[in-house]
């Protein structure tokens, strides 16, 4: 009898062990979802945090270029060609000799920066003007000549020989 009684005592004790025993393995079962959840969303919140920085960073680069881009546009913008030509005619005895002669002056605002360059070119008979003049012209490129034209249609000043350089023209003047 003392064996059953023991049993009756001890089937309790080891029921309970074994339930706690349960438990414990079914929380830390639950805790590991519970944790794995938790590392998901935290790795996924990390993805998020370096898309966020790279575009930040690749965002913060294009406005730095496209400042960068502006200033020197607005510093080409300050430059400008001051041209001015007239008609010399040269007599002597026995030859009339008709000549064009051509002023330039490099600007940055109202400062000069370069002193007048003079060209002579003798003209003869039927000779398109215009265009000799722009030949012979130290700053003046095609595009240059070209923003002239729009500049004189615009009526502001190129009429009176007065352009703004292009940014692909000031490569040549320094």
């Amino acid at each position: 009898m003392e064996l059953t009684a023991l049993v009756w005592i001890l089937l309790p004790l080891f029921i309970a062990a074994g339930s706690a025993l349960l438990s414990y393995y079914i929380m830390q079962a639950r805790l590991e979802v519970a944790v794995a959840r938790e590392r998901e969303s935290l790795a996924e919140a990390q993805a998020i945090i370096r898309n966020q920085e790279k575009l930040m960073e690749e965002k913060v680069r294009a406005a730095e270029e496209v400042a960068a881009r502006q200033a020197f546009d607005q510093l080409l913008a300050d430059f400008r060609v001051e041209e001015r030509h007239f008609m010399r005619e040269n007599r002597s005895m026995f030859v009339n000799r008709k000549s064009l002669v051509m002023q330039e002056r490099l600007y940055f605002r109202n400062i000069p920066l370069s002193n007048w360059i003079e060209h002579e070119m003798v003209v003869e008979e039927g000779t398109d003007v215009k265009s000799l003049a722009e030949q012979a012209s130290v700053f003046n490129a095609r595009s240059l000549a070209a923003a002239g034209a729009a500049g004189a249609a615009n009526g502001d000043g190129a009429s009176r020989g007065v352009r703004l350089l292009r940014s692909r023209d000031s490569a040549r003047i320094a």
